[in-house]
């Protein structure tokens, strides 16, 4: 008999467990917030002048990148035809 209780008192039912899951859940959560919020409190955040030479030197690179990636499809395209052209 006290195996029998021992054992349903191991079981768990499945809304229990939801139950149990929401509730860590919204725990997690806020949790998760507060050590965001702590964190934020951390960051050395760039100047403004840092901010802008940042900003300029990714607009470069990606300029640069798109004349590169325009320059290599371009070529594709062109031997792609040069291909099929003289295929037929």
């Amino acid at each position: 008999m006290a195996k029998d209780n021992e054992a349903a008192q191991e079981k768990v039912g499945f809304f229990k467990k939801i139950g149990l899951f929401f509730k860590n859940l919204s725990k997690r959560v806020v949790d998760s917030f507060k050590n965001m919020a702590f964190e934020l409190k951390k960051v050395t955040w760039p100047t403004r002048a840092e901010l802008i030479n940042y900003s300029l030197v990714v607009l470069a690179f990606m300029i640069t990148m798109a004349i590169i990636i325009g320059v290599i499809d371009s070529g594709a395209a062109k031997f792609a035809q040069w291909i099929i052209g003289s295929a037929t």
